[in-house]
C-alpha cells in the first residue's frame, strides 16, 4: 500500500460515537404485585457506552410490551441492539442490528442489582411489597425518574 492511498482521520471518541450510530442494552426485571403468581415485568434500554437509561416499560413478559418499548426507542435511531436470548428479541428485531449474548449485557444487569439493593419492592423475598400494579409501577418510575434522569416529579 502508497502512503499516498491511506487516509488518517483524527476525532474526538464522541464524534466517533456518534458515527458509529447509538448501540442499545435491552433487558427486563422480573418483580411482582401483591404475590408471586402476579408478575410484573420491568422493560428497559440503556446506552451501552454511557450506561444512561434510554426508556422503560412496564407490563407483563410478552412481545407486546416490548413493543412498546421499541416505539418508544425508535427516535433515538440506535443502530446495535445487545440482549438475552429472550424470544421476544429476536422476533422483533432485525438479525442486522441484533447481538445475542451476556458478554455485552453487563452494565443493565447491574443496573438491576442496583435497583433491586435500593427498591426493597423488587426483592424477591421481603415484607415490602406492591398491592397494585399502578403503586409499583409508579414507585418504580418515580426512582428511575429521579436517579436516571435527575427530574424530580
Amino acid at each position: 500500500m502508497q502512503p499516498e492511498h491511506v487516509t488518517v482521520e483524527i476525532c474526538r471518541s464522541e464524534e466517533l460515537d456518534r458515527r458509529r450510530g447509538l448501540t442499545s442494552e435491552l433487558d427486563e426485571m422480573w418483580s411482582y404485585v401483591r404475590s408471586k403468581a402476579h408478575p410484573r415485568w420491568l422493560w428497559h434500554a440503556i446506552d451501552h457506552h454511557s450506561g444512561q437509561v434510554l426508556a422503560y416499560v412496564f407490563g407483563r413478559r410478552q412481545d407486546t410490551v416490548f413493543l412498546q418499548l421499541q416505539t418508544l426507542l425508535a427516535p433515538f435511531g440506535i443502530t446495535k441492539f445487545y440482549t438475552d436470548g429472550w424470544g421476544a428479541y429476536e422476533r422483533h428485531l432485525d438479525t442486522e442490528t441484533h447481538h445475542v449474548g451476556k458478554e455485552n449485557t453487563q452494565k443493565i444487569e447491574s443496573k438491576h442489582i442496583n435497583l433491586r439493593t435500593r427498591i426493597k419492592r423488587l426483592v424477591r423475598r421481603t415484607i415490602c411489597f406492591s398491592k397494585t400494579e399502578r403503586m409499583h409501577d409508579f414507585v418504580v418510575g418515580l426512582f428511575i425518574n429521579r436517579y436516571e434522569f435527575g427530574r424530580l416529579i
